[in-house]
């Protein structure tokens, strides 16, 4: 197999996923690469992330995304919100394959780069829309139909938490990802007649050979 990632760059990705309980075969390896090549690629005609350097994505992109698989173990049904060029939802279901996944994205460009990457790969049991979690076509089809709801795309986690809500069954998992908690960053769950949750924990680490801070909020639909 013929790899066009860097040797520095594959070893991060191979031994990085393996602080998360991931040991990746050389066809996830391959999926990997081909990701990597295809978002560079695209990456040159629209803007699908800031981050434009081989190394920068595996760490910040597909590590990143692969830190929250040790907190799926009882979940099937997941939703993205706020998907981006694919992460976190894309690269967790390269790993566990057994995932039904489904991306959602307001940014046209970017749920078709997303289209692209699951054709290419032959993913099954993953699609993506275009739209917004508070339209009312998806609230109407989506409502009620997940186990998890992943998002590292939004700065405000009050709204996280009151948008994603109706998406959850009960008992469903809300898994936020952000970077280092700023100060006054939530310490409890959101209250209000619409949401009720439950802060299961917060959890805080480096990303794999790096000094880059990041954290996950669990929350737990009551």
């Amino acid at each position: 197999m013929t790899f066009t990632m860097e040797m520095e760059n594959r070893d991060l990705l191979v031994e990085g996923a393996k602080v998360f309980g991931i040991y990746l075969h050389e066809k996830e390896v391959e999926a990997f690469d081909f990701y990597l090549r295809e978002l560079l690629k695209w990456n040159q005609k629209i803007n699908l992330t800031a981050i434009r350097s081989e190394r920068g994505i595996v760490l910040k992109h597909f590590l990143d995304s692969l830190s929250v698989y040790p907190y799926l173990s009882e979940t099937i049904s997941l939703l993205d919100a706020g998907s981006g060029a694919g992460f976190p939802g894309i690269p967790l279901k390269i790993v566990q394959p057994s995932l039904e996944i489904t991306l959602i994205d307001s940014v046209r460009k970017k749920v078709d780069f997303q289209r692209h990457i699951i054709r290419m790969l032959g993913l099954k049991r993953i699609g993506a829309i275009h739209g917004r979690v508070q339209d009312k076509e998806v609230l109407q089809s989506l409502t009620g139909q997940f186990d998890t709801v992943i998002s590292r795309a939004f700065s405000d986690l009050q709204t996280l938490l009151l948008l994603t809500y109706p998406f959850l069954r009960k008992g469903g998992l809300l898994l936020a990802m952000k970077g280092k908690r700023e100060r006054g960053e939530i310490g409890r769950p959101c209250k209000g007649e619409e949401t009720q949750y439950r802060l299961q924990k917060t959890v805080s680490f480096l990303l794999p050979q790096s000094s880059f801070k990041r954290s996950i909020l669990l929350f737990q639909k009551r």
